[in-house]
C-alpha cells in the first residue's frame, strides 16, 4: 500500500511538507498548496523546482489536488476553468503526477441539480477531451455543495463518463448525510483511490477510524479489489487555504473534538490513525 498525503496541512512550504512526509514515513504527495500558492496556479519553473526537491528526498508527487470544477455552474467562467485545467495538465506532466483531482461544480442555492445534469456531464467531458493522450487520469471527488455530492449523482457521472475515475472521500459523504457503506457499494467499481478522512455523524472531522465512516471495512474491500494507494487528508486542524476549499455555508467542522498543539502534530496523528487501521488496531 502506497501512502500519500496532503502535506500542506502540516506546512505551507514545500520544504516543511517534505520534512513532514519523511518524519511520518509517507511515500509522497497529493500536492495542493506549494509555498502559499495553489498548485493549479504555480509556474512551470516552480513545478520543476518542486520536482527536484521531491526527487532529492526520494518522494513522489502522485496526484494533483486541484480545485478545478469548484466554480458556480451559472456564474463561474467555464472557459477560465478549462484554461486552468490546461495549465494544470502541464504542471502534472512536469511533476510526474498520475492523477488530477477535480469537482463537478457548485450550484446556486435552491437550484434543482437535476436540471443541470447534462451540462455537468458535458463540461466534465470537455475536461476529459483536454486530458486525452496525456497519460494523466482525471478523478472526480465527491464533495458537499457540488453536483456529485451524493453517490447517486456521482454514479450518473461515472456511467456517462467511464474514463472519469472516482476518488472516494468518506467524510464528505458523511457531511452530506450519506451512509458510507452504501456509497461505497454504489461507487466502488469506478474508484481509482481513496481520501482517508473520517467524521462523526454531526460532520466533525476526526482521525481515521474514530468516526462513522466505516473506514476499516471499506479499506479492506478496497485492498481486496486491488486498491494500492490512498491519500491522507487530515482536516484535523485549521490550515492555510481551508476556507478556499469549500463553498460558503458548507464549511467543515475541524479541530473541535480532537485538538492538537500544532499542524505538524495533527498531521502526524492523521497518519498514525490510518496506519493503525492497516495493522488492525
Amino acid at each position: 500500500m502506497k501512502i500519500y498525503a496532503f502535506a500542506d496541512e502540516a506546512d505551507n512550504m514545500i520544504d516543511g511538507q517534505i520534512v513532514a512526509m519523511k518524519t511520518t514515513g509517507i511515500d509522497g504527495l497529493e500536492v495542493r498548496g506549494v509555498d502559499n500558492v495553489n498548485i493549479s496556479d504555480i509556474s512551470i519553473a516552480k513545478a520543476r523546482e518542486v520536482k527536484k526537491k521531491m526527487d532529492d528526498a526520494g518522494l513522489k508527487v502522485w496526484s494533483i489536488g486541484s480545485p478545478i470544477g469548484k466554480i458556480d455552474i451559472v456564474k463561474g467562467s467555464f472557459e477560465t476553468e478549462v484554461e486552468r485545467l490546461r495549465r494544470t495538465l502541464e504542471t502534472a506532466a512536469v511533476l510526474g503526477a498520475e492523477n488530477i483531482r477535480l469537482f463537478s461544480f457548485y450550484f446556486p442555492k435552491d437550484a434543482n441539480k437535476a436540471d443541470y445534469k447534462n451540462e455537468v456531464i458535458d463540461r466534465l467531458g470537455i475536461f476529459l477531451e483536454h486530458a486525452k493522450g496525456t497519460g494523466i487520469t482525471l478523478c472526480h471527488e465527491n464533495e458537499k455543495g457540488i453536483y456529485g455530492d451524493v453517490p447517486e449523482r456521482c454514479l450518473e457521472i461515472h456511467k456517462a463518463l467511464p474514463e472519469m475515475k472516482a476518488i472516494f472521500d468518506p467524510a464528505n459523504y458523511i457531511q452530506c448525510g450519506v451512509n458510507t457503506l452504501a456509497a461505497w457499494e454504489t461507487i466502488k467499481p469506478y474508484v481509482k483511490y481513496m481520501h482517508i478522512k473520517d467524521a462523526l455523524a454531526d460532520g466533525n472531522v476526526v482521525p481515521a477510524g474514530k468516526g462513522v465512516g466505516e473506514l476499516p471495512t471499506i479499506l479492506a474491500d478496497y485492498i481486496s479489489r486491488g486498491g494500492n494507494a490512498v491519500t491522507i487528508e487530515p482536516h484535523l486542524t485549521v490550515f492555510k487555504g481551508l476556507e478556499g476549499l469549500e463553498m460558503e455555508g458548507e464549511r467543515s467542522v475541524v479541530g473541535e473534538v480532537y485538538k492538537y498543539p500544532t499542524k505538524e502534530a495533527a498531521f502526524e496523528a492523521a497518519v498514525s490513525a490510518f496506519k493503525n487501521i492497516l495493522v488492525g488496531e
